[in-house]
């Protein structure tokens, strides 16, 4: 399942505080709410862990901080708004401190994209009660816009969490793929990542990335949707119940 435009189509007479753009304007809401939580939700997560294994500089600098002005970065922040991913400021971190230094770069890093699949699973829980509610109240415009807006939420963690894993410098995935290789070659490869990440934004551009990440984000949605099966039978119930809901 993916966003596109039958679902906003089949929705856009619903409301009537928005024009036919209001789906596309949900859209725009949902990026910025993810801005403002998952983006510092997703550094936190990296420095906290780092922290927690025995490197205290990111949490020095005030980085385990669910502020997002503690991670802004102004690139990243226009090209999650425009193009529906982004990144933040780097948390810095200093393998001197590890006891294992390419163990704890990978632990420290998946902690990122981690973050990401959790908060994608909770909005996923709150997505479906409120689609329920939605589907008892097919005119409230406050349940619709809740849906709509969650929606689009789970689909933009999830790219987060897959654009970071990409195994490629500077991203999070390539301190995992890298764990496997040699010391020397592991960060003799890290010195290239600001070259990496231009050939990255060449694929993005040119679309050959498209095809694969909309693979995987229509599997990760479909898993996140068997997970949650627990909120269908919960919702399901209190309807044939008759609960007021």
């Amino acid at each position: 399942m993916s966003v596109g435009k039958g679902d906003s189509e089949r929705h856009g007479d619903v409301l009537g505080l928005f024009s036919l753009n209001s789906d596309r304007i949900l859209l725009y809401v949902a990026r910025i709410l993810v801005l403002l939580i998952a983006i510092p939700a997703h550094e936190s997560a990296h420095a906290w862990v780092s922290y927690k294994l025995g490197d205290p500089t990111a949490k020095n600098l005030g980085r385990i901080s669910l502020n997002p002005a503690k991670h802004f970065d102004l690139t990243g922040t226009l090209c999650l708004l425009l193009l529906g991913f982004g990144w933040a400021k780097p948390v810095p971190i200093n393998t001197q401190y590890y006891q294992n230094k390419k163990a704890g770069m990978a632990l420290s890093s998946f902690a990122g994209p981690l973050s990401n699949f959790i908060m994608a699973f909770f909005f996923m829980v709150l997505l479906k009660v409120f689609y329920f509610l939605y589907i008892v109240n097919p005119q409230s415009d406050f349940y619709y816009i809740m849906h709509q807006v969650l929606f689009f939420m789970v689909f933009i963690n999830i790219i987060l969490a897959l654009f970071n894993m990409i195994p490629v410098p500077p991203l999070d995935g390539s301190r995992i793929f890298l764990l496997f290789l040699p010391e020397r070659i592991y960060f003799g490869v890290m010195r290239f990542e600001r070259y990496t990440m231009v050939v990255i934004f060449a694929l993005l551009w040119t679309g050959l990335l498209d095809r694969p990440l909309a693979i995987m984000q229509d599997w990760l949605f479909r898993f996140l949707g068997s997970a949650t099966l627990f909120v269908d039978i919960a919702m399901r119930f209190l309807l044939t119940s008759g609960s007021s809901i």
